[in-house]
Parts: structure tokens; C-alpha cells; sequence
């Protein structure tokens, strides 16, 4: 049957996950990042409102509305029956995946990459609920979809706005210097996306009984979605934070309590113990002497550097030291990739879909899909 033709690891994911807690990204990585945050609080002490200053509390603060506004859109029953007609209409699992792919990189270039998924991965959670789907595949190739099609616009992603805004750039012509390596990450995608989900029937679970469709929760989940994005653009954020967080708590006060707050905290230290990592003196010695100025050097030391620290602070730490904006751009994209800490987008998509082993799953499909994509688009910019 369909579950059993697909490996163990991804049957046993799909089976127990919709009711497991929030386990994607682990809490144990939580409390590595609280332990290297005690640890630099020992070697590197600073004052209280320095630490604050290290969060970016715009990323956070956003993070915080549109995972409010996503369990109001849950709880209105509206994904349930969305996936019902998913499901009535597409008949086997590698014809879902890359619809679900393709529709999470396509929506990346134009809302982002993070509220792709906030869109994108509740649906698939929900998919998984009602029948047998490898759910750890489909997220994680969701994940990398977000981080490849993100990469082609200058709105995409954090680090391509900053770089947009550092190349004097116009639009297209920042979807010019984009294309080719996105069209080799989209190219690789989809090929992971027909090697890994099977071409089988997709088979339903036992009907459950449906939760009722809340039109009125579903309503206002919608406003508050407008209305936050409206505040984000103009820089509102507070009063945007309160509006939504005051009506839910007035109106539906159960939609704030299913909120990931674990997930805020590992995103709030990962940039105080990353920047940290970042501003070390052996670190900035280290990169003012590497020849990484332009070319391949420098396409590479993003892609290492987003390993360890994230491609978006790769990209603010790089841009000193990088003359090569083409490839440093390349580099971070691409660097999104691999180890779970390259993009914060990888970290959202794991939380969201609530997996168990997340993390494992994740690992043994992205970085192999790092080095093919890597080497793939290096020998394009060397060709």
C-alpha cells in the first residue's frame, strides 16, 4: 500500500506527528542555544540592554503575529476542508508533493519565504491528518523550496533586500543576476521531489469526524493577516503586535495559547549567540585575511559561513569583506541549504509541521542537496 512503500523513517513521521508537541526543530536545540548564551555570558560579559539589542525584534516581533494569525486560520476548521478538496483531486503522492513544492517556491518570490510556509506547511500537517504521506519529506522539500524560489526576488528573503538595497540594483535587473543559480536550485528540486516521493496511490485514513468550518474566525484571521502585513511595511509593528494579539485574546483566547513561544525563543537566541559568534575577534581576523574578496572564494565562504551563523548574517558580516556582490548573493542563497542553522526558514518549517526526528529528516535530504547544488552552480559561474 501506499504507507508501507515508503521508507520507515517518513511512514512512522506521517503517522505520529499531527498529534506530537512542538518537536521540529527539537527543544533540545533550545537549550544548546541557552547554554552557549550562558557561555558567552561568562567569556564575553555585557550589560542587560546590550544583550536586547543583539535580537532583531522586527524578525521576532513578525514571527509572533503570523504564528497568532496561523492558529486562528487552523482552528477556523478552514485547512481541514481545504485539504479534503486536495485530496478529492490529486490521486498520488509525487503529483501532491510537487504541486506543494512548486506552490511554496512560486509564493516565496512574491510573500516570502517565511509566510510561504506559515501558508503552506499547516495545509500539509493537516494533509498528513487525513492520509498516509511521507509529511518529513514534504516539509523538508518545502523548506528548500522556500529558500530557492525566495532567492529569485529582491523581497524574497531578509538577505536579498539587504543586498538589493547595498547593489543600487534595479528590480529585474536583481532577478537578472538571480536567475541562473535559481533556476539550478529549482532544477535540483524537482528532481529530489521525483526521487524521493513515490509515484503510488494516495490512501485515505479512517474519516475522522470534520471539525466544524468557523467562517467568523476564519473572517477575522484574514483581516488581521492584511492588516499586520499593512503595519509591517510601515514599520508598526507594536501596534500591529497589539491589535492582533488583543483580538484573539478578547475574541478567541485558545488561539493564543496553541502559539510556538518556544519557537520565538530559539529564533531570539539564535541571533544573540550568533552575532555574538560573529563579532569574536578570532572570527574577524580570520576573514580579513581569507582571500575571499571575489570570484569562487567568495561564493564559497558565504555558503560555509551561512552554516554556522545563518545566510542572512552571513550576508551583513560577509559584505565587508566580499567585493563580489554576484556571488556573495549566489553564495548565502545556495548557503540556505545544508545544516538547519542556514536559513531560519528551515527552523520555521520544522516547528510548524510539529515533527518528531525532525531535524534528522531534514539533515539527510538538505545536505546532500547543499553539495549538488553547490557544485552545480559553481561550475555554472565558472563556465
Amino acid at each position: 500500500m501506499t504507507k508501507d512503500s515508503v521508507s520507515a523513517p517518513s511512514s512512522a513521521t506521517s503517522d505520529s506527528d499531527a498529534s506530537s508537541p512542538h518537536e521540529g526543530g527539537g527543544n533540545g536545540l533550545l537549550w544548546v542555544l541557552v547554554a552557549v548564551a550562558v557561555l558567552f555570558a561568562f567569556l564575553r560579559p555585557r550589560a542587560p540592554m546590550d544583550w536586547l539589542r543583539l535580537v532583531d525584534w522586527q524578525t521576532v516581533g513578525a514571527l509572533a503575529g503570523l504564528l497568532a494569525i496561523t492558529q486562528g486560520v487552523e482552528r477556523s476548521g478552514m485547512l481541514q476542508a481545504a485539504a479534503q478538496r486536495l485530496l478529492a483531486r490529486t490521486h498520488d503522492q509525487r503529483s501532491l508533493a510537487m504541486l506543494l513544492t512548486a506552490s511554496a517556491a512560486f509564493l516565496s518570490a512574491l510573500v516570502t519565504n517565511d509566510v510561504s510556509l506559515f501558508l503552506l506547511v499547516p495545509l500539509t500537517r493537516v494533509l498528513a491528518t487525513q492520509a498516509h504521506l511521507p509529511l518529513a519529506r514534504l516539509v523538508v522539500l518545502q523548506a528548500l523550496a522556500v529558500n530557492a524560489g525566495s532567492a529569485l526576488t529582491p523581497i524574497g528573503n531578509p538577505q536579498n533586500l539587504y543586498l538589493w538595497h547595498r547593489s543600487g540594483e534595479g528590480f529585474v535587473a536583481f532577478m537578472g543576476m538571480m536567475g541562473p543559480t535559481v533556476a539550478v536550485m529549482l532544477f535540483w528540486l524537482f528532481v529530489a521531489v521525483w526521487l524521493l516521493v513515490p509515484r503510488t496511490p494516495i490512501e485515505l485514513k479512517p474519516e475522522a469526524e470534520a471539525a466544524p468550518v468557523q467562517p467568523r474566525m476564519l473572517a477575522l484571521s484574514g483581516v488581521l493577516f492584511v492588516g499586520f502585513v499593512v503595519a509591517l511595511d510601515r514599520h508598526w509593528l507594536l501596534a500591529g503586535l497589539g491589535v492582533v494579539f488583543g483580538v484573539f485574546l478578547v475574541a478567541y483566547p485558545r488561539v493564543l495559547r496553541g502559539i510556538d513561544w518556544a519557537l520565538l525563543a530559539i529564533i531570539a537566541l539564535m541571533f544573540v549567540d550568533l552575532r555574538q559568534l560573529a563579532e569574536l575577534p578570532a572570527v574577524v581576523a580570520l576573514l580579513g585575511h581569507w582571500p575571499i574578496t571575489e570570484g569562487w572564494r567568495a561564493y564559497l565562504a558565504a555558503i560555509v559561513t551561512s552554516q554556522f551563523i545563518s545566510n542572512v548574517p552571513a550576508a551583513i558580516l560577509l559584505d565587508g569583506h566580499v567585493r563580489d556582490l554576484p556571488a556573495l548573493a549566489a553564495g548565502v542563497s545556495v548557503g540556505g541549504f545544508g545544516c538547519v542553522l542556514g536559513s531560519l526558514a528551515n527552523l520555521i518549517a520544522l516547528r510548524l509541521a510539529k515533527l518528531p526526528n525532525g531535524l534528522r529528516e531534514f539533515h539527510r535530504i538538505s545536505i546532500p542537496f547543499l553539495l549538488v547544488c553547490a557544485a552545480s552552480a559553481l561550475l555554472l559561474r565558472l563556465g
